[in-house]
């Protein structure tokens, strides 16, 4: 008798979404101008005059973060995928299955972060539902649709890449990882790098958003496409950039930025920050003759990029150089920070 193996956690692997998902899309519809791909976060309605861009993820409540900074982040988390779509985000629609012990007050503290949140970036809530159950667990407490409006000319997306695009990429690897685990265990942090380094590195939290940097990059026209690199972090988001638009790479790993406190943290922990979780790293194609003045707008904001490749035919593959050798880009498959979760917490 054949039994189903178990599956690993986090995203469906590629495979099953070819396999299964991607072949059973319900019915066909001309206005939709991009549907559901591996490598881009969002999907997009023609309607009008109007494209509607849209994203529907997880709304992610960790108690232990503290409910304000908890939902800061299950906001950002929902408004980055429709973000890099290069259309103002605009609307939200959220779904809330609470857990039972979730008090009026923590359901307080957390709404109020996220209207705070969507009046900073002008975004109204259109519509939702609210209510506890039993078997309603944290982190997963419902889910949310973020909305992004604007003209088609603004959309950005696979089809506007072209050989000779820059990669421009903003606040290094392994973001995301490094944020959660500082203030998921500051004591094993403290351990490892003492009290200033478990500090410094729990700082980085507020970096695991793509909001500002997307805000910046939309006013370059020359900005062909976006990803916020997640799951397998910038290799993983590399990866599928090219394999939505059908093009080749050509990284230059050595002149991605890292910053010091991810890059201890990453030695620390013995793990390859380049394919780690990273919500906050933005990886954009970009015209050659604006990559530059786009590095330059980010550090007048004060977010850190360089640019670190480029787009070059489908037929030269997807490269990494790195100190004058040059190796093959493959998927990661797994991505180091669930292992590490897994081992922090015994």
């Amino acid at each position: 008798m054949n039994i189903d193996k178990l599956p690993e956690l986090g995203k469906i692997h590629p495979e099953f979404f070819d396999r299964v998902i991607y072949p059973r899309l319900g019915a066909r519809d001309k206005s939709i101008v991009i549907g559901p791909r591996h490598g881009v976060d969002y999907g997009v309605l023609k309607l009008g005059e109007k494209c509607l861009a849209m994203s529907t993820d997880p709304f992610f409540i960790v108690p232990a973060f503290g409910f304000a900074r908890a939902a800061w982040f299950a906001f950002h988390i929902i408004f980055c995928d429709v973000a890099v779509s290069g259309l103002q985000p605009k609307y939200l629609t959220i779904d809330l299955n609470l857990p039972p012990e979730m008090t009026e007050g923590q359901m307080e503290e957390m709404w109020k972060t996220v209207d705070a949140e969507a009046k900073k970036y002008g975004i109204s809530i259109i519509t939702g539902h609210t209510a506890r159950y039993a078997g309603c667990n944290y982190p997963m407490v419902g889910g949310a649709t973020s909305i992004a409006v604007g003209d088609e000319a603004d959309l950005r997306g696979p089809h506007r890449v072209k050989a000779g695009d820059q990669i421009v990429i903003t606040k290094g690897p392994a973001v995301e990882t490094t944020g959660l685990l500082a203030v998921s265990f500051p004591n094993k942090f403290i351990l490892a790098g003492g009290p200033a380094f478990q500090k410094e590195a729990a700082d980085i939290y507020y970096q695991m958003s793509v909001m500002d940097d997307c805000a910046i990059a939309r006013e370059f026209p020359g900005v062909s496409a976006m990803h916020d690199a997640t799951e397998c972090g910038i290799w993983g988001g590399l990866y599928e950039m090219a394999r939505a638009g059908d093009y080749g790479l050509r990284i230059e790993e050595d002149a991605i930025p890292i910053q010091p406190v991810i890059k201890k943290t990453a030695e620390l922990f013995s793990f390859d920050p380049f394919c780690a979780i990273s919500e906050g790293t933005l990886i954009a194609m970009v015209d050659k003759k604006e990559a530059g003045r786009l590095v330059e707008a980010f550090k007048q904001k004060g977010i850190l990029s360089a640019v670190a490749g480029e787009v070059v035919p489908k037929k030269q593959g997807l490269k990494i150089v790195s100190r004058g050798k040059e190796r093959t880009l493959g998927h990661p498959k797994t991505d180091p920070y669930w292992q590490l979760m897994a081992e922090l917490s015994k």
